[in-house]
């Protein structure tokens, strides 16, 4: 069983590629400990600014250093970030095409009993309706390194989605296909699809699981890893949506505006078909850990394969 969060490797990353650029730096908003970060305002105190619970401050300081050709790393609670900074993002991030790389911790529903206030359901639908803002939502702590490393390569605005607890692994190490913006097909079955389905962030793991649940009934699935939301990797999602029977979308997120609208959309418009879109729903969620929300709403690997069989044999 993994117990190494995602959060936990992204330290780890921007701890290693620290030690040799003196342009990387963290920001956070008192959540150095909850962001797995502390390690890193320890070992390169000249390289970290604490901020305080001050959000909007964090975004546009961040937006300042990068401006100065720092290589700007922002984290704070996703609930907070995407929504308290919201303009900061939208303006001294995305507009100014500044080299911020937002890193929301804790998304979705990690802070399950803490309820709505902490919870960040609308997340998605907010960063990428902005121009120039990209979104990704790593797997797993495999990819989530490779993509760090490829953040730091480039230059552009991101956000990046990853929760609290340490999720099981959907890649071996060692083992990680990664090309940037790029989705990986995963399980894909030797004969038809009958059902595709499209995840991203913690659902991969989950939507992996029912696609084994599924093979047991003779129904075959395919899981696409959507890490990179946006842009959304057309290519792949419309080559395998043309060849599927139908298309069921799994995300931690409202219903609206997130990666089930965007599929919907796209296939819509270039292979008509069913598509289901699993998602959390437009109500204030139960409170409880994340696996016990998961399963309540049916985002399990359970409640993905009732999804997939139902909307099969319709």
């Amino acid at each position: 069983m993994n117990k190494v969060a995602n959060r936990q490797v992204i330290c780890e990353v921007l701890c290693e590629k620290a030690q040799m650029d003196q342009d990387i730096v963290v920001l956070c908003s008192d959540s150095r400990g909850s962001a797995s970060l502390a390690p890193f305002a320890k070992a390169f105190p000249g390289q970290f600014v604490e901020t305080g619970i001050a959000e909007q401050d964090l975004v546009g300081i961040a937006a300042g250093l990068a401006r100065n050709g720092k290589k700007a790393f922002a984290a704070s609670p996703a609930c907070f970030l995407s929504t308290r900074s919201l303009e900061q993002a939208k303006v001294d991030v995305a507009y100014s095409n500044t080299n911020v790389k937002l890193i929301g911790i804790s998304g979705g529903v990690s802070y399950g009993a803490l309820g709505m206030s902490h919870h960040s359901a609308q997340d998605i639908a907010g960063m990428a309706s902005i121009p120039n803002m990209r979104v990704y939502l790593p797997s797993d702590r495999h990819q989530t390194a490779l993509l760090m490393e490829a953040l730091l390569r480039d230059e552009k605005p991101a956000y990046i989605r990853v929760g609290r607890n340490a999720v099981e692994d959907v890649y071996e190490e060692g083992n990680v296909p990664f090309v940037m913006d790029k989705a990986n097909v995963l399980a894909r079955p030797e004969g038809k699809i009958d059902v595709l389905i499209v995840a991203c962030g913690e659902m991969v793991r989950p939507s992996l699981e029912a696609a084994q649940l599924l093979k047991k009934e003779e129904i075959q699935a395919e899981v696409i890893d959507m890490y990179c939301v946006k842009p959304l990797d057309l290519r792949t999602l419309l080559g395998e949506a043309e060849a599927a029977g139908l298309v069921l979308t799994v995300e931690e997120h409202s219903p609206f505006g997130g990666l089930g609208s965007m599929v919907s959309q796209a296939v819509a418009e270039n292979c008509p078909k069913l598509v289901i879109n699993l998602s959390l729903p437009d109500t204030p969620v139960v409170s409880g850990t994340s696996g016990e929300v998961f399963a309540h709403y049916g985002l399990d690997a359970a409640g993905i394969a009732a999804a997939a069989r139902n909307a099969f044999k319709r």
